[in-house]
């Protein structure tokens, strides 16, 4: 579990939270005031700074006015800078972002790719204020991460067919 907390420690682009938001939908209904509930449909996109999700749908709780929740439906697409500069691409069915507690969870066929690695599962819990992960399976689910070597990355290590470096 700790090397998935390294795999992942890098947080989503702090500065998008402070970008206007643009919102795209084919239908829109409710308010964006006071205490409601907005839904989404016939494709909708969303983009903040760096960040753009799609999905076919979306629901976005408003509190005093301001979003406290949004869970999108169907076919979720998020890209994102990170804050070292790096993408990252997550797909799953349905994304649900606390904005108060800032967590995010994918649930459904989740796929996240990052170019230190991937992980896949049916469950991803994201927390953006510490960096942390939690994922796991429902039922007989699993989990399954792939951390890159440095080289892969742009960076250098040893070759795997010379673990002791000695040419041998």
């Amino acid at each position: 579990m700790s090397l998935l907390a390294v795999a992942t420690a890098v947080g989503a682009r702090s500065s998008d939270r402070n970008k206007p938001m643009d919102i795209y939908a084919g239908h829109q209904s409710g308010t964006f005031s006071g205490d409601s509930v907005n839904t989404l449909s016939g494709g909708v996109r969303i983009t903040q700074g760096t960040l753009e999700i799609t999905s076919q749908g979306a629901k976005i709780t408003l509190s005093d006015g301001e979003p406290v929740r949004a869970v999108f439906t169907g076919s979720v697409e998020l890209r994102q800078q990170m804050d070292d500069g790096t993408p990252m691409t997550a797909k799953a069915a349905n994304v649900d972002y606390n904005l108060t507690t800032e967590v995010v969870v994918f649930t459904g066929n989740v796929s996240i790719s990052q170019p230190r690695g991937t992980m896949s599962g049916e469950r991803v819990v994201y927390n953006l204020k510490t960096g942390g992960v939690e994922s796991g399976g429902q039922g007989s689910g699993r989990v399954h991460m792939r951390i890159l070597p440095k080289a892969a990355r742009g960076g250098s290590t040893q070759d795997d067919t010379d673990p002791a470096g000695d040419g041998n």
